[in-house]
């Protein structure tokens, strides 16, 4: 597409959609890369008949050393020759990370838009605009699909919508419907510098697998017409979610009024009404009315927890350590503590045994089971080869105190590899462990409540060996007798 032609595009994009007001100030966010290089040469051209008056902010988040140093460079040296303010900040993704338990991409993601957050309050800019584009849209579909996402996730990004930092500002993209090639087509046809993150090209990811493996692998398959079904399906699928979002909020709004006038009178009609109501409500609102009760109760919304809540009512379950939830009859959750039900132990069985890790070896008896401990100081994520009644963990995460106990009903566990948490008892379905041995298994969890490792099956997914591991916890386990 010529350049002429992909900047009148655009700027009709941003005027039927209306991201943009008329001499409105904008935070451009420019990493340096193809993308955002491209997006800013575009707003700069059509600045002047607009009467935007743009800022360029940079966020360096200190991944790749010098390479990270010469993006900045880049940026700050293109909106020197445009004439543009510069803002930049940084800070160390990867310690970021380590701090806050998260991926290195989310955690870069977070300190980024809290960067652009902060510097467009700081500077009084309502608006920032990003760079992503179609291509990004797809990726991203994928990749919420292998997480199970529902309607919601599966629309993948508007054109416009609140930052994750902070709900006073706004983040827009105008290139959302426009694909990487013709962004390149683009930039070659301009002139416009760009540099390339080595780090894309790895595919450790799986964002850069789906990039690198899945799409192509696709394209060539099936055709490239993905390209363009996947984006209408998306939007499709998020007109109907916002619909169903819609339907639930006014549902829980009505309802918290129906409540009010309900606790300042004896009659007990309306509250009926109400229960029938909930159960009459299709599936899908059903679904999202809990979704939305858990999400501002601070609970992850996960697809079994919503199911559970909404298919047994009045009947609590685990979200936490001493934490249930509680779907009324009339489709309201409540959250309580509470100490979890305890299996009645049996003669073989203790409750529970707490084992200090101190010192570097120990070792301990529990339900039949003796254990043993060794810590080492052995950095990096290499795990060596498995070995029956053996797991390698990392020490620094486990932490110097375990709790030794068997299983209870409303347990919750994160085996290596899941994406998120889910009930120990579906986990012993699916490996087909019969009823009578579960309350054998033992279970062991850190001081504050999370369970690290389940005989039988896996270490948890957060007590993993990654790049940060500085000390390993070799546990070891032997059951004198066959048959568990």
């Amino acid at each position: 597409m010529p350049a002429f032609d992909l900047r009148r595009r655009v700027e009709q994009s941003i005027c039927e959609r209306k991201l943009f007001r008329a001499g409105q100030s904008i935070l451009v966010a420019v990493s340096g890369g193809l993308d955002s290089m491209v997006l800013l040469d575009l707003l700069t051209q059509l600045a002047q008949p607009h009467r935007w008056r743009l800022t360029v902010a940079h966020f360096n988040h200190q991944l790749r050393g010098r390479s990270s140093d010469a993006d900045e460079r880049l940026v700050q040296r293109g909106a020197a020759k445009l004439g543009l303010r510069f803002v930049a900040g940084r800070a160390d993704a990867r310690k970021h990370a380590q701090r806050r338990k998260l991926s290195v991409e989310m955690a870069a993601r977070e300190l980024r838009h809290r960067f652009l957050a902060r510097t467009a309050w700081r500077l009084k800019i309502p608006t920032i605009t990003v760079a992503h584009h179609a291509d990004d849209q797809i990726e991203l579909f994928f990749l919420r699909a292998l997480r199970g996402s529902g309607g919601e996730g599966l629309a993948g990004m508007r054109w416009r919508n609140p930052s994750p930092s902070d709900p006073a500002v706004e983040l827009v993209r105008p290139l959302l419907d426009l694909t990487k090639a013709t962004l390149r087509d683009y930039a070659i046809g301009r002139g416009v510098t760009w540099r390339e993150d080595a780090s894309n090209a790895l595919t450790n990811a799986r964002r850069n697998r789906i990039r690198h493996e899945l799409l192509p692998w696709l394209e060539r398959k099936f055709g490239a017409a993905f390209h363009t079904t996947l984006p209408r399906l998306m939007e499709i699928v998020g007109a109907e979610s916002e619909f169903v979002t819609a339907a639930a909020e006014r549902w829980l709004a009505t309802q918290a009024g129906e409540s009010l006038r309900e606790h300042g009178s004896t009659a007990n009609s309306a509250s009926l009404a109400h229960r029938r109501v909930f159960a009459a409500l299709p599936a899908a609102v059903q679904r999202r009315c809990l979704h939305l009760q858990l999400l501002r109760h601070g609970v992850a919304p996960d697809f079994e927890l919503v199911e559970q809540l909404r298919l047994a009512p009045d009947r609590p379950v685990s979200v936490g350590p001493n934490l249930c939830a509680q779907r009324n009859q009339d489709g309201r959750i409540e959250l309580r503590r509470a100490q979890p039900q305890r299996p009645k132990p049996r003669p073989s069985e203790g409750t529970s045994k707490r084992v200090e890790l101190r010192g570097r070896v120990g070792g301990a008896d529990f339900g039949g089971v003796q254990f043993f401990w060794r810590i080492l100081a052995a950095p990096g994520a290499r795990r060596g080869r498995p070995a029956p009644g053996r797991e390698v963990l990392d020490a620094d995460k486990t932490g110097r105190r375990v709790i030794l106990r068997h299983w209870r009903a409303g347990d919750r566990f994160q085996p290596l590899g899941l994406p998120a948490a889910t009930k120990l008892q579906d986990l012993f379905t699916n490996r087909k462990i019969p009823r009578a041995q579960r309350h054998r298994l033992i279970v062991a969890q850190k001081e504050g409540g999370e369970i690290l490792w389940v005989e039988g099956l896996r270490i948890g997914e957060h007590f993993k060996l990654d790049k940060s591991t500085r000390h390993r916890l070799k546990w070891t386990w032997r059951r004198p007798k066959p048959g568990v």
